[in-house]
């Protein structure tokens, strides 16, 4: 299969090339954010020129769908759509992938590796991660997902968490649950405390092609007109009301006894 896959949903641009089942992989990382938008199309020419590909000879095109930065998500989308859409009268058919299946995947395939022998192949084993992003605002993306050894299933559908309220998503979870994603950093002393090791792990394009034989065979690929972004909230930003009265929230708490003025 000829695939080509891209992630913007992130302050990381991911974007990888497969030419042929099980052929070379041709791959791109660098600065997602704001610059995704212009920096997208002319890595993905140079992939594809790399590879020795036209578009037309694309068997598919996955493009992560969410949740994530609203701009980012915005961006995957119209250029998958333009894209599919130039390479021919008949198009080529359009991947969605879910952001945090593919977290998860990535956060399967570095464990698998750091934990293969020496020597050898690294052997596929069973296993349930809780996929998770920042969702900024002070709030996290999270969802579970189990891996039986060949495809992928998720245990509920992706909801948005305060760092401190994670516990909800980890009811029944035992020591074996990896927690996975980019929320380490900016909440990794408000989340839950237990057993479960952490992985710091991105949407990459590298994931998304492991996971596309199956998405495709499960007939998840769509026309390029449906390539929509998966959105689980439809605020973006605080108000500046809401900031100043944190802000004043946070003074208070900082100094009690203090009277300070809200807006």
């Amino acid at each position: 299969m000829n695939l080509l896959a891209f992630d913007t949903s992130t302050d990381t641009l991911s974007i990888a090339v497969q030419r042929g089942v099980g052929g070379a992989v041709w791959q791109h990382n660098g600065p997602g954010g704001a610059q995704a938008s212009s920096a997208l199309i002319p890595a993905i020419l140079q992939l594809m020129r790399q590879a020795g590909l036209e578009f037309k000879n694309l068997d598919a095109i996955a493009f992560g769908r969410g949740p994530g930065s609203f701009t980012g998500l915005r961006t995957a989308c119209s250029v998958a759509q333009g894209l599919a859409y130039g390479a021919g009268a008949s198009g080529i058919p359009v991947l969605p992938v879910d952001s945090l299946l593919a977290v998860a995947e990535q956060a399967r395939f570095e464990r698998e590796q750091a934990t293969k022998p020496a020597e050898g192949r690294a052997e596929t084993q069973a296993i349930r991660v809780l996929a998770m992003l920042d969702a900024r605002m002070d709030e996290l993306y999270a969802q579970s997902f189990d891996f039986d050894g060949a495809v992928w299933a998720s245990s509920g559908p992706c909801r948005l968490y305060k760092p401190e309220d994670l516990a909800a998503a980890l009811a029944g979870a035992d020591a074996t649950t990896l927690l996975a994603g980019n929320v380490f950093a900016p909440y990794g002393a408000r989340l839950p405390a237990g057993p479960w090791p952490r992985l710091q792990a991105l949407p990459c394009a590298q994931a998304m092609l492991r996971l596309a034989p199956h998405l495709l065979q499960a007939g998840l690929a769509v026309p390029a007109d449906q390539a929509l972004p998966l959105y689980i909230r439809d605020k973006v930003a605080k108000t500046t009301q809401e900031r100043l009265l944190e802000k004043s929230a946070t003074a208070q708490a900082a100094a009690p006894g203090a009277f300070i003025e809200t807006p």
